[in-house]
Formats: C-alpha cells, sequence, structure tokens
C-alpha cells in the first residue's frame, strides 16, 4: 500500500480539483447539474482514483487504476473545452486550466509507463 498523498501527479490533480470547484460557482444556474457536475465530478475522480489504486495491494491494480484516472483526465479535459466554448469561461482561465489538465495527463501517462516496466 501506498500514500497517495505522496505522488506529485496526485497533488497537481487535487489542486486542479480545488480550482474546477471554486470556478464552476460562478457557471449559470443552468449548468449546476450538468456541465457545473460533470466537471466536478470528472476532476474529483483523477484524485480518487489515484488514491484508491494506492490503496490496492499489487502493481497492477495501480496501474488499473492510473488508467481509469487518466481517462477521467480526458473527460475534464472535454468538459473544459465545452466550458469555453459555452462562454462558461472566458479564453485566459481556459488556458491555464488547458495547461493544467495537460500536465496531469502528461504525469499520468509517465506513471502508468513507469507501472509498466
Amino acid at each position: 500500500m501506498r500514500d497517495f498523498r505522496q505522488l506529485q501527479v496526485w497533488k497537481k490533480a487535487h489542486e486542479l480539483t480545488l480550482n474546477i470547484y471554486k470556478t464552476t460557482r460562478s457557471f449559470s444556474r443552468a449548468e449546476v447539474y450538468g456541465l457545473t457536475s460533470q466537471l466536478r465530478r470528472a476532476s474529483a475522480s483523477i484524485g480518487a482514483n489515484l488514491a484508491e489504486g494506492c490503496g490496492r495491494s499489487t502493481v497492477g491494480d495501480l496501474r488499473r487504476f492510473v488508467d481509469i484516472a487518466s481517462g477521467s483526465a480526458s473527460e475534464v479535459d472535454y468538459h473544459l473545452l465545452l466550458a469555453r466554448d459555452l462562454s462558461e469561461m472566458q479564453e485566459p482561465l481556459y488556458v491555464e486550466f488547458d495547461q493544467a489538465i495537460n500536465e496531469v495527463k502528461k504525469m499520468l501517462n509517465a506513471l502508468g509507463k513507469s507501472l509498466r516496466s
């Protein structure tokens, strides 16, 4: 069992999730059960899957949960794009989030590769 709090990728994903929660407070009320909810759940899923994988007993299990976290990161990537295109998020903020989610995706990819070797 590993301590997920020690993973740099978990720290980045957690920070991203906190920022998404703060930002989505200003999304339109019409999106509270749609885009806001989906974006929050997908972002929280990244860190949650890393935590669950670290709590498992085998490297194979951890690798599987890293893959699931990667899928959630791609979902966040899409929802951020959608938020921008629906004018829920201005371009400068979108660029910041886009950089952050791409960094998390790269880190997840690197972690997954290291667990495969």
